[in-house]
């Protein structure tokens, strides 16, 4: 084989990183709230008529996950329908109209208007993002591609925490739409996943999308295009969204699709984020709320930029397992911390320093385990003829969660105690570390068309 026959991967890189430039904006917008509540909470620096409510501050939390969770039902099928590339492309549009809806807002009808509409581009990208990354990725570095999927989030947020408490409501959100304005304009030149081309039987359109891809001959990307190609053929028969349940390697792939993407939410991620206030406040650190909300996002970011590096070599089970186990300690070690607290343990003050220990230990463990590899699994596990409607129920069962924890959960620790609620969640990591131990397939190194083959051995 010639030099130029092995080929590069900048171009994957290139397409992977252009893709996930929509959930930066989308962790911009997750991260929005931080700095704006406390805005719309003050009289002199709210662009609406009057502060908000408790129970208007809950529903601007969580009205986009209602949208994230109802968009998956028609962004399954389009993606099947028109293609991956065009569903993310597509997602621009409720992206732009969200941050023009909110910055232009003199009531909060129109924020919440813009979070739901957020919560639609939200439910595509999370549909189609993790399934166009896994289609066009070489076996080799799909997990380090997919793990772009987190980083790219929190990176948005990040972004949200350092300039949203220094500039006023209308600012943060105008800034917000370049992400979406540099989305559009790359992702427009972007390939479409060979994958779906050859499913809508364009197998030259799909070679020339791998030669450039892959940066070889025609020669040199045949071998895999047959593969594709088989693949597809030998399951052509399945395309309707009943076929997810009409064999045991599609009833596999959707439980541990589902149950990884439940994890995600069930390890507590948006409730500990949400109660970063008063534990920073019970440790006497001397640092603004301003200040540990960007420390917190920092360590996420720098947490998430490692995954790439490791996922591809450690393998998702084994990253699942450790990390499963360290979120489960941390979340224990906050509910002993807060009953010891509620209870006025003199203890307490020989230990402020372990929330804060503990936050930092869960925020790096959450975003190197469960929160990046549950969309890397979701991208490798489903069916060319299926994955645009398993991913979508992945996708909506996740947000469908997060919605019930985000308008709820709350109340919850307010009637139990903060301490139960953290220990729940605990108990759910813990139940995670299981999942990996005795269900979840590994997936490292295999190609897509060898992750069917092991689904229906092992099923």
């Amino acid at each position: 084989m010639t030099e130029y026959e092995l080929g590069t991967t900048t171009m994957q890189y290139l397409a992977a990183s252009s893709a996930n430039l929509g959930l930066l904006s989308i962790g911009m917008a997750l991260g929005w709230t931080s700095p704006i509540i406390p805005k719309l909470r003050n009289i002199d620096e709210t662009p609406l008529d009057n502060v908000i409510s408790d129970d208007q501050e809950s529903w601007i939390g969580s009205l986009i996950a209602l949208g994230a969770f109802i968009s998956p039902l028609y962004s399954g099928w389009a993606a099947g329908r028109f293609g991956r590339k065009w569903c993310i492309f597509s997602s621009g549009v409720p992206l732009l109209v969200g941050w023009i809806l909110i910055a232009t807002a003199t009531n909060v009808d129109q924020i919440y208007a813009a979070r739901f509409i957020f919560g639609l581009a939200v439910g595509q990208l999370f549909t189609c993002v993790p399934m166009y990354v896994g289609e066009i990725s070489q076996d080799e570095i799909r997990g380090t591609l997919g793990s772009f999927f987190q980083m790219f989030i929190v990176t948005g947020v990040l972004l949200s925490y350092v300039i949203g408490p220094y500039v006023d409501y209308a600012t943060l959100a105008i800034i917000s739409i370049v992400p979406v304005i540099a989305f559009v304009v790359t992702f427009f030149f972007m390939p479409e996943s060979p994958s779906y081309l050859i499913g809508k039987n364009q197998r030259g359109a799909a070679e020339e999308t791998l030669k450039r891809l892959r940066n070889k001959s025609s020669e040199g990307v045949q071998e895999e295009l047959d593969e594709i190609q088989k693949g597809n053929e030998q399951n052509s028969t399945t395309s309707s969204i009943k076929d997810l349940w009409k064999s045991k390697a599609n009833i596999r792939a959707m439980f541990i699709g589902c149950s990884m993407t439940a994890f995600d939410q069930l390890s507590g991620i948006d409730f500990v984020l949400f109660y970063l206030e008063p534990i920073f406040g019970v440790t006497d650190s001397g640092l603004s709320p301003e200040i540990s909300t960007i420390i917190i996002g920092v360590v996420q970011v720098i947490a998430s930029c490692i995954t790439p590096l490791v996922v591809d070599r450690l393998g998702r089970r084994i990253m699942l397992m450790v990390t499963a186990i360290i979120l489960t300690l941390s979340q224990v070690a906050l509910g002993i911390f807060f009953i010891l607290d509620d209870n006025d343990s003199p203890s307490v003050e020989y230990i402020t320093w372990l929330p804060v220990v503990s936050l930092m230990v869960f925020i790096t463990a959450y975003n190197m385990g469960i929160g990046s590899l549950a969309w890397i699994v979701v991208g490798e596990l489903f069916d060319q003829s299926i994955k645009s409607y398993g991913s979508t129920f992945a996708a909506s069962f996740n947000w469908l969660i997060g919605f019930l924890i985000t308008k709820f959960f709350g109340s919850v620790a307010d009637a139990l105690g903060i301490y139960y609620a953290f220990w729940i969640f605990g108990v759910f990591c813990l139940i995670s570390f299981f999942f990996g131990l005795f269900l979840l397939p590994e997936t490292k190194g295999k190609s897509l068309q060898e992750i069917q083959i092991m689904l229906v051995f092992e099923s």
